[in-house]
C-alpha cells in the first residue's frame, strides 16, 4: 500500500471510532438521564399501578440496606418491625376482582413506615419468611394481614388484633394488644372482630423473633365488606395502626377498651 492510502485508511478508522464512541456517549446519557428521570418522577405520576410498586419495591430495597448498615452502627432510636404479611412469599387472599391481599398489606406498611419515621423511630419493613427475622431485637413487631375477601354473613366486619399464646412479657404484649385495639377503632370507625384464630395466636414469626421483642399481629379489616376502607383510605387504616404503636411506645393512656 502506498503510503498515501496508507494514511487515508488510518484516517478512516480513527473517523469510524470516533463515531462508534460518539453513539456510546449517547447511549449512555440517554440511560443515566432516564434513571434520574424514574427517580426524581413522583410515583402517583407513573403510569396505573407501576408507581406504586416502585416505591414498594424501592422501599424494600433500602430497608435490606439499612439493615445491613444499622449491623455495622449503634441505633439512635428505638426499632420497631413493620412485617408486610404475605410479601415475598405469596398474595394472600385474593378476590374475584384481582385484589391481593399482599397489596393491601404493602401499601398500608409503607404509610405507617412513614408515619412513625416523623416520631423519632426507626422502622423496618420486613417481609414474610424474612431472614431478618430470626433472632429478630425491636422495641416492638407488628405483622399487618388482611381477612377473607369472601361473603361470610353480615357481621364479616371489622378487625382483629391478638399477640402469642405464650411469651415472656405478657404484659408488655398485652399493652401493645389494648393500644392498637383502642386506637385502631378510633381512628378507622371499625369494630374489634370476636373471632381471633389460632393462625394469629402461633403465627410463625411469634417463634423466630429475639424473646425480649413485644409482638402482635393485626387483621385490619375484611377485604368484601371493609374493602372500601382498604383500598380507598389506606392511610386511615395506616393512621391507627401507627397511632395504636405510639400508644405502646409512649406508655399512653388508654381509657376505654373496644368492646367485641
Amino acid at each position: 500500500m502506498k503510503p498515501t492510502q496508507d494514511i487515508k485508511s488510518r484516517n478512516n478508522t480513527f473517523k469510524f471510532n470516533d463515531s462508534l464512541f460518539a453513539i456510546q456517549t449517547i447511549v449512555v446519557a440517554g440511560i443515566i438521564l432516564a434513571s434520574l428521570f424514574t427517580a426524581w418522577t413522583d410515583p402517583g405520576l407513573m403510569p396505573g399501578t407501576f408507581g406504586k410498586n416502585y416505591a414498594i419495591n424501592q422501599l424494600e430495597n433500602s430497608n435490606d440496606q439499612t439493615s445491613l448498615n444499622n449491623e455495622k452502627t449503634t441505633r439512635t432510636k428505638p426499632l420497631i418491625g413493620i412485617v408486610a404479611g404475605h410479601s415475598g412469599h405469596d398474595s394472600g387472599a385474593v378476590c374475584p376482582d384481582g385484589l391481593t391481599e399482599v397489596s393491601i398489606n404493602q401499601e398500608i406498611a409503607a404509610y405507617v413506615q412513614k408515619n412513625l419515621s416523623e416520631h423519632n423511630l426507626d422502622i423496618e419493613i420486613l417481609k414474610e419468611f424474612d431472614n431478618r427475622l430470626t433472632g429478630y431485637q425491636a422495641l416492638a413487631l407488628l405483622s399487618i394481614h388482611a381477612d377473607s375477601c369472601e361473603y361470610i354473613n353480615d357481621q364479616a366486619t371489622g378487625f382483629k388484633v391478638a399477640s402469642a399464646l405464650s411469651n415472656y412479657h405478657p404484659e408488655r404484649s398485652a399493652r401493645l394488644v389494648a393500644c392498637l385495639r383502642h386506637r385502631y377503632a378510633q381512628s378507622t370507625g371499625l369494630s374489634l372482630h370476636n373471632s381471633i384464630t389460632l393462625d394469629m395466636t402461633s403465627y410463625h414469626a411469634f417463634d423466630e423473633i429475639d424473646n425480649q421483642t413485644t409482638a402482635a399481629i393485626i387483621e385490619v379489616g375484611f377485604m368484601n365488606l371493609d374493602k372500601q376502607l382498604l383500598t380507598q383510605n389506606p392511610e386511615k387504616v395506616a393512621e391507627g395502626i401507627s397511632n395504636g404503636i405510639l400508644c405502646f411506645v409512649n406508655n399512653e393512656d388508654i381509657s376505654t377498651t373496644p368492646t367485641p
